[in-house]
């Protein structure tokens, strides 16, 4: 840790531009929950269940569906007298999940705030869908991607989006720290 009399590294950003790893945490989560919530409204409202709207011809629509399963549509379709069970197992994965990544976050350095974008923007998303599952008991799903003319990937929406935008984001760190590490062993045994 640096004080008022240590320069700061060339190119480094002046220390009162530097959020810390919790605000940038706090602010990925905010955006991503605020925006995945304000998105699946605005089809509840705009849209009739199924109904449909060609954004762009051949590869993307708004469709308002709902999916009581997880992603792929997990568990959606279960005897009737099973029913009980999708409700207490999304509820208590998600509880989990929250646990996991706040838990997560608080080893974080403090400056590794990168990981906090990547973790806020997951827990906003696990956390939007979670509030779908207790709210409405299922997901709200509305856009559609057509990958070819014969198949269109699952209905997703806002917060399955920034889930996996954060696992690839923490994914993405962990190779390149990775490679950073091998680079600076290699450099050494050189040396």
């Amino acid at each position: 840790m640096s004080d008022a009399s240590t320069p700061a590294p060339a190119g480094a950003a002046p220390a009162a531009l530097v959020a810390p790893k919790w605000k940038v945490f706090l602010a990925a989560f905010a955006v991503v929950l605020a925006a995945d919530q304000a998105t699946k409204q605005a089809v509840i409202e705009r849209f009739a269940y199924g109904e449909r709207l060609r954004l762009v011809d051949g590869l993307l629509d708004l469709t308002h569906v709902r999916n009581p399963g997880g992603a792929f549509s997990f568990l959606a379709q279960l005897p009737p007298d099973l029913e009980w069970v999708r409700p207490l197992f999304f509820v208590g994965m998600a509880g989990l999940a929250i646990a996991l990544l706040l838990g997560f976050f608080a080893r974080l350095p403090a400056e590794a705030r990168f990981s906090a974008l990547a973790l806020g923007s997951v827990l906003g998303g696990a956390l939007g869908n979670l509030l779908d599952r207790l709210r409405h008991g299922e997901v709200v799903d509305f856009i559609d991607v057509h990958l070819t003319a014969d198949y269109t990937w699952p209905t997703f929406n806002v917060a399955d989006s920034a889930i996996v935008v954060g696992v690839v984001l923490l994914l993405l760190e962990t190779f390149l720290e990775g490679r950073a590490r091998g680079d600076e062993g290699t450099s050494d045994a050189v040396d």
